[in-house]
């Protein structure tokens, strides 16, 4: 078994290339600063800049050809939540680049051999895709967008046998929220942890054959959030 993972240097990327990694899956971790990890040859760095789409293909050339392929996992991804009039082009295109374009790029490029071994794509949305939040506009359409994709690439490969799940995480305690003015509540039931979502896809993953989840929606059980003070955006 063999999985392509998108934002493997931390948090939700990360935890699921650890998943998968001990349930005895070969990954190949994308992102832009990976690092080799203890598990000998089963994990491949693959250095990528995904904001570069016109590159990706060239950058997968190492792995293209790999026959095992059965899941990809896209969960690269960042956000900025300020008025839209305050956000230039170069942001604009950047964060459409990574949080929809490079998704749709990778499945484009793999879904010959994931069809032929009757493979899994999950992509990481937000719970963001499923309302209107202030601030949210750029980042709600590109993770919006992100969720129509799946599911219309699901009604046209689902009778070639691969499943297309989205998953929207609510707030979670990663490194997303480190250059933003909030963050994720400071207790254990108003935040998600990386893990929950890697315990998330090893449900999908272990579903019988035939029956398929297409959506996931997983929340803390208490709203919670911590507005920092005087902390600048990048």
């Amino acid at each position: 078994m063999t999985a392509v993972v998108t934002g493997a240097s931390s948090g939700i990327g990360k935890a699921v290339c650890d998943l998968l990694l001990q349930q005895g899956f070969r990954v190949y971790g994308l992102g832009r600063s990976v690092v080799p990890r203890k598990n000998g040859t089963a994990f491949i760095p693959v250095t990528i800049d995904l904001a570069l789409t016109g590159e990706i293909e060239k950058h997968c050339a190492s792995f293209m050809d790999d026959p095992d392929i059965s899941l990809l996992v896209n969960a690269a991804g960042f956000g900025r939540f300020d008025p839209h009039e305050t956000l230039d082009a170069a942001l604009i295109a950047r964060m459409t680049a990574v949080n929809l374009t490079a998704p749709m790029i990778l499945s484009q490029l793999l879904l010959r051999t994931l069809k032929a071994n009757r493979g899994t794509i999950i992509n990481i949305t937000s719970v963001e895709a499923l309302r209107a939040s202030k601030f949210s506009a750029l980042y709600s359409a590109t993770k919006s967008g992100l969720r129509a994709f799946g599911q219309s690439l699901f009604e046209e490969v689902r009778k070639d046998g691969v499943n297309v799940v989205t998953v929207n995480p609510d707030m979670t305690d990663t490194a997303f929220f480190d250059t933003l003015r909030f963050a994720p509540g400071e207790s254990e039931d108003t935040r998600l942890e990386p893990g929950d979502i890697a315990d998330v896809i090893t449900c999908i993953l272990s579903m019988r054959p035939g029956a398929a989840v297409t959506e996931v929606t997983i929340r803390p059980q208490r709203f919670g959030i911590v507005k920092k003070q005087n902390k600048a955006t990048s």
